[in-house]
């Protein structure tokens, strides 16, 4: 079964969480289904109305947001009070405002590692995990696709227009040389910074290049806050201990989970799925072999759809 048809909030809202931010919130589906948080990539990356669609509308209370700095939130490309610590919270007070006792967590990539967190820091309030694209957040899973020697083997001319604006002296440490650039006065360069960066993950987000998808990663008011966020989070280790969603799996035992991700991901490596499923034994790990890490990509998408109807029959 493919995505479900496009359907209209029947809420949204806009939640003030403190420290100058506000969160805007909507709900879609069944009013009295079975709640499911979607927690989008990035960081920084936004929601889209393609995010209600891998639920059934008529079984799910579907709850996108868009999280701090990003999407319709506000202030916009914001990286003060913008921490993976912030986000959980937020998390907890979206949960209380809308009255929700316990929830489904839905994250893909970026969004797999925050409901990873979440889950460790919240057990009692997770009914199941549907993750893609799992994204661990070490040190050498960044290092893998902002250095040379990993994604760059593969994508060696998209991996030329990433480092060209970068001098060859600060090319040791990309993510630093990007983050003087992407939170420097000079605005020109820092949209040149922030366009390439984007641009980097979208032509690799596909195991065949999609040019909607780089276009969406192209367009200005995607790549500031994409490249703005994502950058300070790495550059700060996503405020994480290293290893540290390895480390906290046993704290999931009880909660089950479904994994999908692409064979062919090369923002993600498989590995990382891989390591998850071997330290959380109550989690199903789905390898899609026709994929990479984009959730758009057919394989991915199907998956995840058998994924949430397999969660409504076992959580109803």
């Amino acid at each position: 079964m493919d995505l479900f048809p496009e359907i209209s909030p029947y809420r949204t809202l806009r939640l003030d969480v403190g420290e100058g931010h506000e969160l805007y919130i909507e709900e879609s589906g069944a009013p009295a289904g079975l709640p499911v948080v979607f927690l989008h990539g990035g960081p920084g990356g936004g929601s889209s109305p393609y995010h209600r669609r891998f639920f059934d509308p008529g079984r799910y209370r579907i709850v996108v947001f868009d999280q701090r700095g990003c999407g319709r939130s506000t202030p916009y490309a914001a990286l003060t009070h913008n921490t993976t610590w912030d986000l959980v919270s937020d998390i907890e007070k979206i949960r209380e405002e809308l009255h929700i006792d316990q929830w489904l967590v839905f994250g893909g990539s970026w969004g797999s590692t925050l409901a990873l967190v979440y889950a460790q820091r919240h057990p009692e309030r997770v009914l199941g995990l549907v993750l893609r694209g799992i994204f661990l957040c070490r040190d050498r899973d960044i290092q893998w696709f902002y250095q040379s020697g990993g994604a760059s083997e593969v994508f060696p001319e998209a991996w030329e227009q990433f480092v060209s604006p970068i001098p060859v002296s600060e090319r040791a440490d990309m993510v630093a040389a990007y983050h003087r650039r992407l939170t420097g006065d000079d605005n020109e360069l820092r949209m040149v910074a922030a366009r390439a960066w984007s641009v980097w993950e979208g032509t690799t987000a596909t195991l065949r290049q999609d040019e909607k998808t780089v276009a969406h990663f192209s367009d200005p008011a995607v790549a500031l806050a994409l490249a703005r966020i994502e950058n300070h989070y790495f550059v700060n280790h996503c405020f994480l201990d290293e290893n540290q969603l390895l480390a906290g799996a046993g704290g999931m035992q009880g909660i089950p989970g479904i994994i999908v991700h692409g064979r062919y991901d090369i923002v993600c490596p498989v590995s990382q799925a891989w390591a998850l499923h071997a330290a959380w034994p109550n989690s199903q790990l789905t390898v899609v072999d026709d994929a990479g890490h984009a959730a758009t990509e057919p394989g991915i998408r199907r998956a995840l759809v058998a994924a949430t109807q397999t969660m409504a029959e076992r959580l109803r």
